[in-house]
């Protein structure tokens, strides 16, 4: 059976306009056809709905981008080790997912469709299944990590160090799942803040968002010695393995994380490219790990910091909102940029870069969801 991107595509594409009504239809069908994986997921499924919508539309338009799609797929199927999935479940939500697409692309649906949405959800449950039974037997489906440093930049902002107890291999610039004691079963995702180091340690920069259970509990209720647990890691966002075109970093908030592990995984590397780096936030006392990067530029001359305030008219610096802020440079477009932030600034940021000369093959990017 072979894949037909095109049909997908198209059905898909009258299915993302209620995509909140299909995602309850899916997650619905599922429970009532399996009621034993209710407990797989957590209690409130809000953010699991965006999750899935968000995944499948991800895999949707990369079918016709096979490397893009192995590559996010294994990941993905790697990572649901941590909830116990296993083969068999990918029927149940293969069979739930077949009904939901035909209910809400009823008006197209026809029998080449659904072969081509068999064809295509076969080839990546295989890929995610295969990519899980070769991880079995080299990692862990999930890693403990004591917490060995909590520092509270600001009253919403921890900085904190986790060692985890096997060795956790990872590249700058991945993200993880984590999960605390107080919330089983809710996974959220945070970046890894530096690049790998000897000691296994690693950082996250945490901000505590309203109705965040993880990001609140991390945040106000965790403690140094205490235990939580992560998933593998995840995450194409990496640092240039290759050339030496200088870099153009643009971090909003906590995205700066991710950027920050990039940046130190050029220094280790021995390269010495011009590095730019737009920090902003709405305030000065926002950006929270200024000075830490100060240090940084102060011992590495080719590294640039710029901040970047925007709802602070007294700001004695750059003002302004970052997609705007990049525009006030010399051209970018022989550089690479990665982006990382909110998804309105980094979305405003990528079309800006975009229509002044940057190719969208050398922007990297990331987002920072409001619910962490």
């Amino acid at each position: 059976m072979s894949l037909n991107p095109r049909l997908v595509k198209e059905s898909f594409s009258v299915v993302e306009p209620v995509a909140d009504k299909a995602t309850a239809y899916f997650y619905g069908r599922l429970f009532a056809e399996n009621p034993h994986l209710r407990g797989m997921f957590p209690p409130a499924m809000d953010v699991q709905r965006d999750r899935l919508f968000s995944s499948l539309t991800r895999i949707v338009w990369s079918l016709d981008s096979p490397d893009s799609m192995a590559g996010y797929l294994s990941q993905l199927g790697r990572d649901h080790r941590k909830y116990g999935v296993i083969a068999e479940h990918y029927t149940a939500v293969g069979n739930a997912l077949l009904a939901t697409i035909r209910r809400f692309a009823r008006e197209v649906w026809n029998s080449e469709i659904e072969a081509a949405w068999v064809a295509a959800y076969t080839a990546a449950a295989n890929l995610m299944i295969d990519s899980a039974d070769a991880d079995a037997g080299v990692s862990p489906a999930w890693w403990l990590a004591e917490i060995i440093d909590h520092e509270l930049r600001r009253p919403d902002i921890a900085v904190i160090t986790l060692r985890p107890t096997q060795r956790l291999p990872y590249t700058a610039g991945q993200y993880v799942n984590v999960q605390t004691s107080r919330w089983p079963r809710v996974w959220r995702t945070f970046s890894i803040a530096n690049a790998p180091r000897a000691d296994n340690t690693i950082r996250l920069h945490v901000r505590a968002v309203s109705g965040g259970w993880v990001s609140t509990s991390l945040v106000r209720h965790t403690r140094i010695g205490d235990t939580i647990m992560l998933g593998p890691p995840m995450g194409t966002m990496t640092p240039p393995d290759r050339g030496n075109r200088d870099l153009l970093c643009v971090a909003g908030g906590t995205g700066l994380a991710p950027i920050k592990a990039i940046i130190e995984q050029v220094i280790a590397s021995g390269r010495r490219p011009n590095v730019h780096l737009l920090y902003g936030a709405r305030t000065a006392a926002e950006l929270y790990d200024l000075p830490d990067l100060i240090r940084m530029e102060s011992s590495f001359p080719w590294l640039r910091v710029l901040p970047v305030v925007s709802d602070e008219p007294a700001f004695d610096g750059m003002r302004g909102h970052l997609p705007e802020v990049t525009e006030r440079f010399h051209t970018w477009s022989e550089h690479q940029v990665y982006v990382c932030g909110p998804p309105d600034m980094v979305n405003e940021t990528v079309r800006r870069l975009q229509v002044n000369g940057v190719p969208l093959a050398r922007i990297s990017r990331d987002v920072v969801h409001g619910e962490q």
